[in-house]
């Protein structure tokens, strides 16, 4: 009989070398191998952030009889729906509006980059006391039923759209973070030499510190959070069928050339996700490519300076991607299952060149978050619709405007998720989910 006498500093020391010889970050990139992807029937949410705050005026929102230094440089298209037009730039859209849904009349609350309230519902806490709300992956983490013991449930494929920027999961514990995939998790198989057997007795020994684990002061569950990414990343080694779930390599390359490239291939990948069974996959898209830089700063989708050349290239590979995205659910039967959120924190300002206290060029917008849009599709939500609008300038909402939380009580909705629920903070007091639980009513 082996007899267990580690200290702390020995069971840390274990959860780094891992099994088999391999790091724990290591096990957990394994956590791809896989045969054909399984479908499921089960609710997922494809959420596409554009980071930064993309411009609604020079997007889905165009304003073409406004004064020119309003309305910018593009023309609006229309699409097959009445009503739903959209930028020159996104032709592709405009053919299938009727599976999508805009929310024109968003408002936000920061003026700065704050993307939690995109993902939480709430702002960062800025009163001593008052707890972090968690994002919403990490809630439908802790809510999943049935999901796949080989996949994680809340799936990040860029560090931006994992914790990075955000609360993570809060007062629900690490085992409910986002699983971070970036790169091309190479390296998905266990090393020859180290046998399936081998690496089930390094879980079963590792188990034996259930002990130490409890009584040890992990400052919030930290090493229970680790024990649990442990276990998944063996679950991920064993399962034949991870590995393909997050290789866009198995996809035909016709089907990958109607995405595009690189960031692109994220949204490909996303789907192969929730088909596989992972309810929430998070990524970002816009970030930073070569003619959104200026001098050296990285722009991306916010475009304080440069913003018709920056959208010039961005608005294409967007429409391109959506495209593709929504029109692959349809085909293979999971728009009713899989809905798609893309938006960004804020919209820009309806006067280019207007200051708002973050500087803009003459040929830039600057940060504006009383206005802003956001693109549903699938999850059986209702399509073909334009919900809300904004003034004449893009300035302001008409009528009560929508925001993060009723976004994501849609989202909830879809999931089967009441925002109602309430979960203890770390002091023990239960908090819900939402403080403003209505969906977008047109939605729904």
């Amino acid at each position: 009989m082996l007899t267990l006498s580690y200290g702390r500093r020995d069971f840390l020391r274990l959860g780094a070398i891992g099994f088999g010889g391999l790091a724990l970050p290591d096990l957990l990139r394994l956590r791809a191998a896989s045969s054909p992807v399984a479908r499921t029937r089960d609710k997922a949410v494809i959420f596409v952030y554009l980071f930064g705050g993309p411009s609604h005026v020079d997007s889905y929102d165009l304003k073409p009889d406004a004064p020119v230094e309003y309305r910018g440089e593009f023309r609006p298209i229309k699409t097959n729906v009445p009503g739903f037009d959209v930028c020159e730039l996104m032709p592709m859209q405009a053919k299938i509006a009727d599976k999508l849904a805009l929310v024109r009349n968003l408002s936000f609350n920061p003026n700065f980059h704050d993307p939690v309230e995109l993902f939480s519902g709430f702002r960062k806490p800025t009163e001593a006391g008052r707890a972090a709300r968690p994002d919403f992956g990490s809630v439908v983490s802790r809510l999943a039923r049935g999901a796949a013991h080989d996949l994680p449930r809340y799936v990040a494929l860029d560090r931006t759209a994992g914790d990075e920027y955000r609360n993570g999961p809060a007062y629900l514990g690490v085992s409910h973070k986002a699983f971070i995939a970036t790169g091309k998790l190479e390296g998905l198989t266990p090393p020859r030499a180290v046998s399936a057997e081998r690496l089930t007795e390094r879980t079963d020994l590792m188990r034996r510190f259930d002990t130490l684990r409890r009584d040890a002061d992990n400052a919030g569950g930290d090493l229970a959070g680790s024990d649990y990414f442990s276990t998944l990343a063996l679950n991920m080694i064993l399962s034949p069928r991870v590995r393909e779930a997050f290789d866009v390599d198995h996809e035909p390359q016709k089907t990958r050339d109607r995405y595009g490239t690189d960031e692109a291939l994220r949204l490909l990948q996303a789907r192969r996700l929730v088909e596989a069974g992972v309810p929430v996959v998070t990524l970002t898209f816009g970030r930073d490519p070569k003619e959104c830089r200026v001098g050296m700063i990285a722009q991306g989708w916010d475009t304080h300076a440069g913003n018709f050349t920056c959208l010039r290239s961005l608005l294409p590979r967007l429409d391109r991607a959506v495209h593709a995205l929504v029109t692959d659910l349809h085909d293979r039967g999971l728009e009713k299952d899989v809905a798609v959120y893309v938006g960004g924190e804020m919209g820009r300002t309806p006067k280019v060149g207007q200051s708002t206290g973050n500087g803009a060029r003459a040929d830039g917008r600057d940060h504006w978050p009383r206005a802003g849009f956001g693109l549903f599709a699938g999850g059986g939500l209702e399509t073909g619709l334009v919900v809300g609008a904004t003034d004449r300038h893009g300035a302001l909402p008409v009528g009560k405007p929508y925001a993060p939380q009723n976004t994501l009580a849609t989202l909830y909705r879809v999931l089967g998720i009441d925002p109602a629920l309430t979960f203890p903070d770390h002091t023990g007091r239960p908090m819900f989910l939402l403080d403003d639980r209505d969906p977008i009513k047109e939605l729904v």
